[in-house]
């Protein structure tokens, strides 16, 4: 991803709801059962109306053309945005850490 696409992405998105997918899987090898657990979890992301000077600040600032859609909720992108709505928002920024605990609690791990 370069600054030109990166610039396009985040002006799409521009005052609309976008839902990020991240799937999870566990598999239980500890216990010799091989239990596969599969699992993907959404978050709403619902963008602020953007001009293109704000996208063009965020994206010299931020530089974050290793990201699903442009931006780092962890960061200065949470600036771009109006709401964020999921049971998991870890998932957003990457690994969904709510449904791994869950997952793993389910496959007999002691979390914590």
């Amino acid at each position: 991803m370069n600054k030109r696409n990166a610039k396009r992405q985040l002006m799409d998105m521009s005052n609309r709801s976008v839902i990020f997918y991240t799937g999870i899987s566990v598999i239980n090898t500890i216990t010799r059962t091989n239990r596969i657990q599969l699992d993907v979890v959404t978050c709403e992301v619902e963008f602020r109306n953007l001009s293109e000077s704000e996208i063009d600040n965020y994206l010299d600032k931020e530089k974050p053309y290793d990201c699903a859609g442009s931006f780092k909720s962890e960061k200065l992108g949470i600036s771009l945005l109006k709401k964020i709505k999921g049971d998991d928002p870890t998932a957003l920024i990457g690994l969904p850490l709510i449904k791994l605990c869950e997952m793993l609690r389910k496959a007999g791990v002691n979390v914590p």
